[in-house]
């Protein structure tokens, strides 16, 4: 993936009454790296919200996905996640606090509710490659 491609990342995530809002962006922070995030209120509800532009802005996660040793399971579930150019997942608010990644459906999986990270490029399978391209074990495995 080239670094002259236009990559903006959109996360969004919904602050519960009964949390902390420097606590939830802290979540998004400790998988997405420094992410600026504004709070925003919609009918009585607190979101935290952010877009950032550069492909550098998703080193931190790459190297999550990469340290924790779960490439292969990100690629499936970054895969399903594109529709057209743009490449959408939610992780869990609760483990990604913790500074770990566990991705999860859009409702009823993560009882406070997910991070949604949406990201748009020019290339979204070429994007998933970079951020979690295939393993020896995967590669292997796929030859048998």
């Amino acid at each position: 993936m080239s670094e002259t491609e236009k990559v903006e990342i959109t996360a969004q995530v919904e602050v519960n009454p009964t949390e902390d809002p420097d606590k939830v962006q802290v979540a998004v922070q400790k998988v997405l790296g420094p992410f600026p995030l504004e709070k925003t209120e919609i009918a009585d509800r607190i979101y935290l919200k952010g877009i950032a532009k550069g492909l550098e802005r998703l080193s931190a996660f790459q190297e999550l996905l990469k340290k924790e040793r779960i490439r292969d399971a990100a690629r499936r579930v970054l895969l399903r996640g594109i529709t057209g150019d743009t490449v959408t997942f939610f992780l869990n608010k609760q483990v990604a606090y913790v500074g770990h990644v566990s991705f999860c459906q859009p409702e009823g999986e993560s009882p406070l509710g997910p991070i949604r990270v949406e990201v748009r490029c020019g290339n979204s399978r070429k994007l998933v490659e970079w951020l979690a391209p295939r393993t020896a074990k995967s590669q292997e495995s796929q030859r048998k």
